[in-house]
């Protein structure tokens, strides 16, 4: 039977490091047959959701206990924030996730100041027919938007979620994203709602992991 963990937390680094204790007490571990880091081992949650009711606080990157190196710093997350928002792609990548939702924001952003805020369909996918095929497909596949009462909410999901390397920087990123969003809207910013049916820990941070959950 596949478990469905619910976390609510009140911020984005709550929200990092109760998905830390979580995953590493209650992660299924397996050997990883195809894809990242092939042949090694890692602890994954079936199928999680983080709800995160103010992902706007600051800071937006979690502050880990003396000796555990930081997984990331807002300097890479303003860095990374193009890598997200725009086509721009360097010559050995395959994709970024901007080159799918780069038009795609702007979209959103005019149907609900032309069109209204009731609607289902200010939906922002990312990937197409050929990414099944790289060897390395997008992670993040699709950013669902929604506005309640004069708040931009965002749904996005993950089909596979590196919790130490890759959760603080993406959902800070997306943060951001979701505060420009909102100026140019005209509403105030809401809840932050993650999903992922492949949220893990590689098994070079699963000490790590322990160390900054205090788990000892």
């Amino acid at each position: 039977m596949v478990k469905i963990s619910l976390i609510e937390a009140r911020d984005l680094s709550e929200a990092w490091f109760l998905c830390l204790r979580q995953t590493v007490n209650e992660g299924y571990e397996y050997k990883i047959e195809r894809g990242s880091y092939a042949g090694q081992y890692r602890k994954e949650l079936d199928f999680v959701v983080v709800q995160v009711k103010k992902p706007g606080l600051r800071p937006l990157t979690p502050t880990v206990p003396p000796g555990v190196p930081p997984p990331t710093s807002m300097e890479y997350v303003e860095s990374y924030l193009p890598y997200l928002m725009t086509a721009h792609k360097a010559e050995a990548e395959q994709y970024t996730y901007g080159q799918y939702l780069e038009k795609q924001i702007n979209e959103v952003i005019q149907m609900y100041k032309e069109d209204g805020y009731n609607t289902n369909q200010a939906y922002m996918a990312v990937g197409d027919k050929k990414t099944i095929s790289l060897s390395d497909p997008p992670c993040l596949r699709g950013i669902d938007t929604r506005i309640r009462d004069d708040k931009l909410h965002f749904m996005v999901y993950f089909r596979s979620w590196d919790l130490w390397a890759g959760f603080p920087s993406n959902l800070a990123a997306i943060q951001l994203l979701k505060e420009y969003m909102t100026s140019e809207i005209g509403v105030d910013d809401g809840e932050l709602i993650a999903m992922s049916k492949g949220l893990h820990l590689y098994e070079y941070s699963w000490e790590l992991a322990r160390t900054a959950a205090g788990m000892g």
